[in-house]
């Protein structure tokens, strides 16, 4: 790779291929904040990034510094390769990549107006007006101020005012927020994870008897509760099940290390040192790098790796004779 030590260009717009910068790429004056970058193959970009368009348009992309655009972050179509954004990423207007042949990273949180993503695998959080996912994993939550759809995705938790999801949901946390009732396309399985014994999975051994996936009911695991203040009134709904959950903790079911390799995943580079889970009948543990993490998520989703399920139920006996 050519090594570009500092920015200096004429033009509006900035192409890199088989590029290091080992800068940040920062506007200086007022005319460069019109300036586009366009990245036509690999490249790597060692601080933050401030364009008008950020384009991939192929090639495998690493960005160690915050992005930022005025308009757009975009992935073509037709793009082949992966990016990775280790930090925080927004767009005043929108972020998109549906490219079926391209796996990008977010290791930070997304912000815009409009975020579409489509094999994308996110650390952090999605804060958008409009969001729509299909084949993604979010570790922390997708919080939309208008509307949301989720397609065969995995998902820490969310929150919207009107949600539609198809195919297959996975959360990670307990509960989910609408306002409106949610649109689930025929055919829809909405499974929550939080009883999943996802420490053993990644590792390869054997899962716990008592650990699985829950199957939800839209309709059963709904809770509606009204909001009031003094001049205000608004109604939100749950779909939750933190019922269950509460009494495997009481049953000292804690124990699968989700929660040790869910935070591993969303601090990312953050961490000082790399951790792994142990090892465990001979087998060599395996690190927690977001590179392990995003394909043992993936592989969830793809139907390579499955979760045993549970129906979630309890036994008061069960708890009264533990703490007896």
């Amino acid at each position: 790779m050519i090594e570009l030590n500092e920015i200096r260009l004429n033009s509006q717009s900035l192409l890199l291929n088989d590029n290091v910068v080992k800068s940040s790429i920062l506007p200086r004056v007022a005319s460069e904040l019109e300036r586009d970058v366009i990245i036509k193959g690999d490249t790597i970009i060692e601080g933050a990034v401030y364009a008008k368009h950020f384009e991939i348009e192929n090639g495998i992309l690493e960005v160690q510094g915050a992005v930022f655009t005025h308009i757009e972050l975009h992935v073509n179509t037709d793009a082949k390769g992966s990016a990775i954004f280790r930090k925080a990423v927004g767009s005043a207007v929108s972020i998109v990549s549906i490219a079926p042949g391209y796996r990008i990273i977010f290791q930070g949180d997304l912000n815009a107006k409009q975020v579409k993503l489509r094999n994308a695998f996110v650390s952090g959080s999605i804060f958008a007006d409009e969001i729509v996912l299909e084949d993604c994993v979010v570790i922390g939550g997708v919080f939309a101020s208008l509307n949301l759809e989720i397609n065969n995705s995995i998902i820490g938790t969310f929150n919207a005012p009107l949600a539609t999801i198809s195919k297959v949901i996975h959360l990670l946390l307990p509960s989910a927020f609408t306002v409106e009732k949610i649109n689930a396309i025929p055919g829809t399985r909405l499974y929550n994870l939080s009883l999943a014994d996802l420490g053993s999975l990644f590792k390869g051994t054997e899962q716990s008897k008592n650990s699985g996936k829950i199957k939800m009911s839209m309709k059963e695991d709904e809770l509606k509760s009204v909001l009031r203040s003094e001049d205000t009134q608004q109604i939100i709904r749950s779909y939750t099940v933190i019922g269950k959950v509460l009494a495997a903790d009481l049953l000292d079911l804690d124990k699968f290390k989700n929660h040790f390799l869910l935070t591993a995943a969303s601090l990312g580079s953050q961490l000082l040192k790399t951790y792994d889970l142990g090892i465990e009948s001979g087998i060599e543990g395996k690190t927690l790098t977001i590179e392990n993490i995003s394909n043992f998520f993936f592989d969830i989703l793809t139907g390579k790796i499955d979760i045993q399920e549970i129906s979630g139920d309890f036994s008061m006996k069960e708890i009264v004779e533990k703490f007896s």
